[in-house]
């Protein structure tokens, strides 16, 4: 696989503030974030920018000391099939056998793949057999990549982040039947977190069905930085309730457009154009066709 950015934290910091006895807390944190474009940190514009993982890795800094931190595991459009897939490369398996905190996202490209939104008619169409399908193979997949992550990670507190209601945009009369779906999804994630010891994350409380405010593109499924931000902060109410990102602390905007990110890459690590297509047709999934020829896509947080 092409080599890519690296979002990776490494050295100690030092400890600042007051730090309760909580036994999820784990000191140095080493930090590893896998699953779809939400652990990416995509915009509802489509480019990549600070998303719930990186603001995670900051609020962890700010309290304790960080060993390291990467998303090299997020690839945009990803299903629970790619995610399983992903983890097993002899790059990942070095990467999670450090971590002791794990976050995954994976299971909302399964359903929302098969869910048609027309923005302009403020409608959704979706067909009841392929998604009973959809969320059936993605309970699969994600016990079996729990199973794996505690077979490649044993000393990591793994925690499975749920999803919210992505369509607030949509007519009142048209949401009930997809957030049905959404809520079977987060019910399969946290039953199949629960066997095996790890922590499910709900967030759907945090947006409800109406937050434009948070997922502000009709014809787009991603949060901007404040959706991001509840995400983070349903986190810490698990990891460390007393850890709250404010909003003074949010990061300045810096989206990158996927051609700019893969530009760079390119110019990082020059490669012959025949390896380049290599790359690209591996890391390409065409569970999301509007992402299909990019690469993973991440940008690396700066220890300040």
């Amino acid at each position: 696989m092409k080599k890519i950015w690296i979002a990776a934290l490494t050295g100690f910091l030092l400890f600042s503030g007051s730090m309760a006895a909580q036994a999820s807390v784990r000191i140095p944190a080493a930090y590893v974030a896998i699953g779809d474009s939400l652990a990416a940190g995509q915009t509802p514009k489509r480019q990549i920018d600070t998303g719930y993982a990186d603001l995670i890795a900051q609020e962890l800094m700010r309290n304790q000391p960080v060993a390291f931190y990467s998303k090299n595991l997020a690839f945009p459009g990803f299903t629970t099939e790619d995610v399983l897939e992903s983890i097993q490369s002899d790059e990942a398996k070095e990467v999670l056998a450090s971590a002791n905190i794990i976050t995954i996202s994976a299971g909302a490209n399964d359903l929302l793949r098969l869910v048609q939104n027309d923005p302009k008619q403020g409608s959704l169409t979706f067909q009841q057999r392929q998604v009973d399908f959809a969320l059936n193979k993605a309970r699969e997949n994600m016990d079996l990549i729990l199973a794996k992550l505690k077979e490649n990670s044993p000393d990591a507190t793994v925690y499975v982040i749920g999803y919210y209601f992505a369509y607030p945009h949509v007519r009142d009369n048209q949401k009930t039947g997809t957030a049905k779906q959404l809520d079977l999804l987060n019910k399969i994630l946290k039953q199949s977190a629960e066997k095996v010891g790890a922590v499910f994350v709900s967030v759907d409380q945090s947006f409800g069905t109406d937050a434009v405010d948070k997922v502000p593109n009709p014809a787009d499924v991603h949060p901007n930085l404040n959706g991001y931000q509840a995400m983070a902060n349903a986190f810490f109410s698990e990891y460390q309730d007393a850890w709250t990102i404010q909003d003074n602390e949010l990061p300045s905007l810096n989206p990158l457009s996927f051609e700019e990110i893969i530009a760079a890459q390119d110019q990082e690590d020059p490669k012959k154009p025949e390896d380049d297509k290599k790359a690209e047709e591996t890391a390409a999934r065409s569970s999301d066709q509007s992402l299909n020829g990019y690469l993973a896509l991440r940008q690396a947080i700066p220890i300040s």
